[in-house]
C-alpha cells in the first residue's frame, strides 16, 4: 500500500493531462499523443519535486509497455494475408533499409546510433506508436525522454504534413486507386493519417491504405526482437542485460494470435483497445512532463533533419518501387 501511495501523485498528474489530451481531441480533433506530450510539457515543473517522480517513471516505464502490448489486439493475420504479394514485398524491404539508411544519416549528422533506431524504426514501421515501443528496449540515458518527446511530436508533424501532400503526389503520378493506397499505406508514419488521407482517393484506396499500414504495423514485432537481440549481444554485463525477447513483446504477439484465432469478443476487443490507448496517452503526458523544452531546444536542427530525411527516403523507394516493379 505503501508503494502505491508513493505513485499516486504522479500518476494521477499523468492522468490528468491524458483526459485533457482526450477531452480536446474528442472535441476538436487532431493526434491525443501530440495532445498529451505538449500538455504534459505544460506540468514539466513538477518533475523536480520528489513525490510526484515515483508516479511519472511508473507511467512513463511500466503504463507505457502495457500499453504497447495490448495493441496486438488490432492486428490479425488475416488481415495481413489479404493484402496480396505487392504489399509485404514493399514492406519486407522498406522497414529494414529505411532503419538502415537512418543510422547512416544519424551517424553522418552526429547523432548517436541509438536515437537512429529510434526515428528510423518510427519513420519504418508506424510513427508515434513504434516509437514508444522501440523506446521501452533502448537503454536509458540522460537524455532518452527528450529524445523520444522529440520523435513523437517531429513524425505526428511530418505524417499529418504528408496526409495533405501525399495523396496530390499520387494523383499527379496518375496512380491508379490500388497503387495510391500501397503508397499512402507504405509511406506515412501514422495510422490515423493512412486513413484519413487513403479515403480521401476514394473507398478502395482507402482500403488498400489502411492494410498496407497494418503490415507495417506488423513489422513491429520483428523489429524489436532483432534491436532486442542486438542490444542484448552488445551487452557484457549479464545482470544488466535485457531480456532477449521482453515481457510485453510476447503479450503482443499473443494477443495477435488469439484474435486472428477469434477468441477475443467484438466488446473485449474495443475494451481492450480503449484500455491500450489510454495507457499510451497517459505514459506519453508523463514523458511530456519529465522531458524539459530547454533540453529539447538544445538538440538543434540536426534531429530534425534525421527525421526528415527518413521521410523523403521511404517515399522515394515507395514511388520507385511503385512505378518500377
Amino acid at each position: 500500500m505503501a508503494d502505491i501511495k508513493s505513485l499516486l501523485p504522479g500518476l494521477l498528474v499523468a492522468m490528468g493531462a491524458a483526459l485533457l489530451a482526450w477531452f480536446v481531441a474528442g472535441h476538436y480533433g487532431g493526434p491525443q499523443l501530440l495532445y498529451a506530450l505538449l500538455f504534459g510539457m505544460a506540468f514539466h515543473h513538477l518533475a523536480d519535486i520528489p513525490r510526484y517522480q515515483p508516479g511519472l517513471q511508473f507511467a512513463s516505464r511500466n503504463i507505457l509497455r502495457i500499453g504497447v502490448a495490448l495493441l496486438g489486439v488490432r492486428i490479425t493475420f488475416t488481415q495481413v494475408m489479404a493484402l496480396g504479394a505487392l504489399p509485404p514485398i514493399l514492406v519486407l524491404v522498406g522497414v529494414p533499409l529505411t532503419i538502415l539508411f537512418a543510422l547512416w544519416l544519424a551517424r553522418l549528422l552526429g547523432q548517436k546510433r541509438d536515437f537512429g533506431l529510434l526515428t528510423g524504426g518510427s519513420v519504418a514501421i508506424c510513427g508515434a506508436s513504434a516509437a514508444i515501443a522501440i523506446a521501452c528496449i533502448l537503454p536509458k540515458n540522460e537524455h532518452s525522454d527528450e529524445q523520444l518527446v522529440f520523435t513523437v511530436v517531429a513524425v505526428t508533424t511530418l505524417s499529418t504534413l504528408a496526409m495533405i501532400a501525399y495523396p496530390i503526389v499520387s494523383q499527379l503520378l496518375e496512380f491508379d486507386p490500388v497503387t495510391a493506397g500501397v503508397f499512402l499505406g507504405g509511406t506515412i508514419h501514422d495510422v490515423a493519417q493512412v486513413v484519413g488521407a487513403g479515403y480521401l482517393l476514394g473507398e478502395q484506396a482507402g482500403n488498400t491504405a489502411t492494410f498496407t499500414k497494418l503490415l507495417r504495423v506488423a513489422m513491429l514485432v520483428p523489429v524489436v526482437m532483432v534491436i532486442s537481440l542486438l542490444l542484448a549481444k552488445g551487452r557484457r554485463d549479464e545482470k544488466h542485460r535485457p531480456p532477449l525477447l521482453p515481457l510485453f513483446l510476447v503479450v503482443f504477439l499473443a494477443l495477435v494470435v488469439v484474435n486472428s484465432l477469434g477468441w477475443i469478443p467484438a466488446g473485449m476487443q474495443t475494451g481492450l483497445v480503449q484500455v491500450s490507448n489510454a495507457c499510451l496517452i497517459t505514459a506519453i503526458a508523463a514523458i511530456g512532463i519529465k522531458a524539459s523544452v530547454a533540453k529539447l531546444a538544445a538538440m538543434g536542427w540536426r534531429p530534425l533533419l534525421l527525421v526528415a530525411g527518413e521521410t523523403l527516403f521511404l517515399a522515394f523507394f515507395v514511388i520507385l518501387s511503385l512505378l518500377y516493379l
